[in-house]
This record gives C-alpha cells, sequence and structure tokens, in this order.
C-alpha cells in the first residue's frame, strides 16, 4: 500500500496520539493538529492527501473544517471522526464532500481498512488522470471513455494497462455494453495502434463463409470461388484482430484458431500454404463460455488460450453514475447530427433514464436518445419525448411491488412459523431447529432478523 500524507484533527490528545502512533507504524507520513483552525492552516501550508476529521470540536466545528478544507483543495479525501450516536452529522458531512466516516471508539482494523481503500482510490485516479492524457494525445474519441463509475474506472484503468502486452483478451459482458468500443480503446492504447484494428463478427456468418473470413481461401476452395482471397488474419498482420461473439464458433474454427494461438500459423481455406501473422487477438462473447465448455460445446484449450486477461464489462444497470454523463454525451451527439438545437434535458426526463434498467445497455440509451433529439419539438427533451420508456417503468416498478408483497407475504408466514415452533419446544433453540428442519445457526439468524426473543 502506498504511503499517504495524513493530517489528524482532533481535539482529544490521547485520541490524536493513538491515531498518529497506529500510522506511522503503518508507515503513513503523518501530522496533527488539536483543532479546527489549525487544521485549516496546515492543509494550505503543505500537501495532505487525507484528513481524519474530528466532527464534534470547540471553537471551529468538522462541518466548517470540511468546507474549508474543499475549498483550499477539493482533491483531499476526508473521512468524519464520530461518536456511535451522531451518525446523522456524519452523513451531513458526507453529502458536503467526506467519503466516508468511523466511529469512536475507533477499531484499527476497520481504520487500516478505509485507509487503504482510500490509497487504492488516490492510485487509481493518478492512474486514471495518465491513462485519459495518453488517450487525447493518441486522438481517441470521448465516445469511448465516458464514464464516471469507480466500476468502469477500474476497468478502464485494467484496459490501460493490458494494451501494452501481446496477451490475449477476453472482453465478457451483455449485448450492448461496448465490448467492441473498450477493445478499440485497447488497441489505441497499444503498440498496433498504427495500423486499424479489424473487426468480425463470429455469429453473424455461416461456418464456411466465417472460415473463408477469418483465414481467407484459395481459388476453387469452395463453389463460387473464383479467385484467391485473403483472410482477416493476412490483412491483421501487425495489428489487433476483434472477435465478437466468439462463443459462436463451429468446433473447425475453433480448432483453426486453437492453432494459430499456439503456432500463429494458418492456412487458407483450400491451400497447402503455411502462412504465419503477427495479430493480437481480442475476443468477446455475451455468452457464458465456462458453461459451453463443460457442456462440450467450447474447446477448454482455446478457452484458457483466449482468457489470459479476461475483463468483465458490467451492464448499464450495475453503473448508473454512468448515465448522466452519457445522456449528455448522446444528446450533443445526435444534436448535432440532425442539426438540433438541445440545450439540456429535464430533471423529469433525467430521472426517468437514471431508473430505467437498460436490458439493452448502452447501445439502448443511446437509441431511446437519438429518437428523443429526433421528434423532439423543444430545445429541452422532455418526459413528452420518452413516452415509451415511461411505461416501461411503469410496468418494470409494478412487478417489483408485486414480487414485494408476495415477499413480504412469505417473510410473515415463515416468522409465525418459526414463533409457534419455539412455542412448542419451549424456547428450547435446539429442538425449534429440529421442529423447522434448519440448523441452530440458521434459526438464531431467523430469530434476529425478524426480531423474536427466547423468553
Amino acid at each position: 500500500m502506498k504511503a499517504l500524507n495524513i493530517l489528524i484533527v482532533e481535539d482529544g490528545q490521547s485520541q490524536r496520539e493513538m491515531l498518529r502512533d497506529f500510522l506511522l507504524q503503518e508507515g503513513h507520513h503523518v501530522r496533527e493538529a488539536e483543532n479546527g483552525e489549525k487544521g485549516v492552516e496546515l492543509v494550505r501550508d503543505g500537501h495532505v492527501e487525507l484528513l481524519l476529521l474530528d466532527y464534534k470540536m470547540p471553537g471551529m466545528d468538522g462541518m466548517e473544517v470540511l468546507k474549508a478544507v474543499k475549498e483550499i483543495n477539493p482533491e483531499i479525501d476526508v473521512v468524519i471522526i464520530t461518536a456511535y450516536g451522531t451518525i446523522e452529522t456524519a452523513v451531513e458531512a458526507m453529502k458536503a464532500g467526506a467519503i466516508d466516516y468511523i466511529t469512536k471508539p475507533i477499531e484499527f482494523d476497520e481504520l487500516l481498512l478505509l485507509v487503504e481503500r482510500v490509497a487504492e482510490r488516490r492510485l487509481l485516479i493518478r492512474e486514471n488522470e495518465i491513462l485519459r492524457k495518453e488517450l487525447r494525445e493518441k486522438g481517441v474519441t470521448a465516445e469511448q471513455i465516458v464514464y464516471r463509475s469507480p466500476k468502469m474506472e477500474a476497468l478502464i484503468n485494467m484496459a490501460g494497462r493490458v494494451a501494452p502486452s501481446r496477451a490475449t483478451i477476453l472482453i465478457q459482458g451483455e449485448s450492448g455494453t461496448g465490448k467492441e468500443l473498450l477493445a478499440r480503446l485497447i488497441h489505441q492504447l497499444s503498440p498496433r495502434s498504427g495500423r486499424a484494428m479489424l473487426a468480425v463478427n463470429c455469429g453473424a456468418l455461416h461456418e464456411n463463409l466465417l472460415e473463408s473470413e477469418l483465414f481467407g481461401h484459395e481459388k476453387g476452395a469452395f463453389t463460387g470461388a473464383s479467385s484467391r482471397r485473403i483472410g482477416r488474419f493476412e490483412e491483421a498482420d501487425g495489428s489487433t484482430l476483434f472477435l465478437d461473439e466468439i462463443g459462436e464458433l463451429s468446433a473447425a474454427v475453433q480448432v483453426k484458431l486453437l492453432r494459430f494461438l499456439q503456432e500463429r500459423e494458418f492456412q487458407r481455406l483450400g491451400g497447402n500454404q503455411t502462412l504465419r501473422a503477427d495479430v493480437r487477438i481480442i475476443s468477446a462473447t455475451n455468452r457464458d463460455l465456462e458453461a459451453r465448455v463443460k457442456a462440450g460445446s467450447f474447446r477448454e484449450d482455446l478457452y484458457y488460450r483466449l482468457k489470459v486477461v479476461t475483463i468483465d464489462l458490467p451492464p448499464l444497470r450495475e453503473r448508473k453514475e454512468d448515465i448522466p454523463p452519457l445522456i449528455d454525451h448522446f444528446l450533443l451527439k445526435y444534436a448535432a447530427e440532425n442539426g438540433k438545437t438541445i440545450s439540456g434535458i429535464s430533471g423529469e426526463a433525467r430521472d426517468l433514464l437514471i431508473k430505467y434498467d437498460y436490458p439493452g445497455n448502452v447501445r439502448e440509451l443511446e437509441n431511446i436518445l437519438e429518437r428523443a433529439v429526433v421528434i423532439g419539438r423543444d430545445e429541452i427533451v422532455s418526459v413528452e419525448d420518452l413516452p415509451f420508456l415511461e411505461d416501461s417503468l411503469a410496468a418494470s416498478e409494478g412487478g417489483k411491488k408485486a414480487e414485494g408483497l408476495l415477499r413480504g407475504a412469505m417473510e410473515e408466514m415463515e416468522r409465525r412459523m418459526i414463533g409457534e415452533a419455539m412455542e412448542k419446544a419451549g424456547d428450547h433453540q435446539t429442538k425449534a431447529a429440529e421442529i423447522l428442519g434448519i440448523s441452530e445457526r440458521m434459526l438464531r439468524y431467523k430469530l434476529k432478523k425478524y426480531g423474536l426473543k427466547s423468553h
């Protein structure tokens, strides 16, 4: 873990010194202040990465210090130290810019985990800043890097780290998550970026056509092969070949691809000449390849050759922080393409877009916004421009409400059964667990969950 520059602002001397000694022992650089005024002064005078800030202090309290520090340097991570009974004040502080809180009495294990998380986050941010600079220098378009969520920050960071290597990469994710965009990003960050990346959709072509598309064919190799054709492997020599829907490969093509990955050799369809090519393979799938391997429809040796590095692209519903910047990006894009003057989107429409789960992921969000721009009459995109989405969300929430009612009824039934079993067993937990057919440990969990107590 990287050593952090930590400032402790705490009016209690024993607490302050205890924290200082622990953090110094863990290898961090630590300074301390006994009040808010001195803490703000130390922030102005030196480099602080993490501020451990007591919320309740005489004079300048924690909230005042937090606001002052954020004005001086908004990049400083602030963790609030608060008494157990005043957690609501810590929540208020987090709304004002603190990243977390820790309650007194402070557990050192909890503090260490928190500091490690801050260190990892700051390292990730720095690496992403370097990556973004490199992307700008290479002229990578904004469409490829529109994100805000920690999940995507970590993923883009991983892409930047593996890009310079020769390793094959498997990108997994649902349809519409942006697997090809990520592949292009990796290519553009690689030493192969001087040549265009080539892409083949393995699920869109019949087996023979796909084999010819990938490896080429000789004249007369099959009916209609009137001349030699150069395949994608030859075309991509010195570059990157992106194989989308890799799970759709036939057994015959799997064998040929495996041979290429092992030997870097291949033959054209209908030919005897062995050819070589320097091609970096990035593949993608929305299928569970591991399940296909177990089912015997995908070669295990090929699977492991393809997944030297695996990147899992999360669906949009699991990274909703990315929806607002994507909304702004697509509105600008389609307003420009359609010659429309779009100055923004209403709060109600934005809320509607954020609440939706997007089974079609980013591609679906893009299509929704393109349609809204095209049909919209005003400069502001409104709920009226998203009628189909409003209906879908209402149906979805209706289903969730019904599911919630069913879950509630089942839990009430379970609660009643546990209560009856406990009564029948004379509050003896072992006997009650036997009556219910569950473990005693599970019974204790259920008793706690439903607030049932032994008498």
